[in-house]
């Protein structure tokens, strides 16, 4: 088994539902935020080729550094090997949380 770990990450995004592998996973130093680096994406070896697949390699593939809203995020899973990058539609099926996650106090 490789010492390398990919992760397969979920989150909410305009709407659509991400789903993203990545190389590193971690709580960011700006607060609230999750950071995603090292964006994994699958070779092409047949012809037929995915268009959120596709879509999400434009948008991230020269992206260094994601800094994605910790309530957007869905799921993180440590996986084995890589999948498909994908975007899909929410249909109700997740609801965000209505308020934020720190709420200072009127005196601060």
């Amino acid at each position: 088994m490789s010492d390398k770990k990919l992760y397969k990450v979920q989150f909410q995004n305009k709407g659509e539902l991400y789903e993203v592998y990545v190389k590193h996973v971690f709580q960011g130093d700006i607060f609230g935020f999750i950071v995603l680096e090292d964006f994994v994406f699958g070779t092409h070896t047949t012809l037929l080729v995915d268009p959120s697949e596709e879509k999400l390699r434009k948008e991230f593939e020269p992206v260094k550094r994601s800094f994605i809203p910790m309530h957007s995020v869905i799921r993180i899973d440590e996986v084995e090997k890589e999948g498909i990058a994908k975007i899909s539609s929410l249909d109700g099926k997740v609801t965000q949380f209505p308020n934020a996650i720190y709420t200072p106090s009127k005196g601060e």
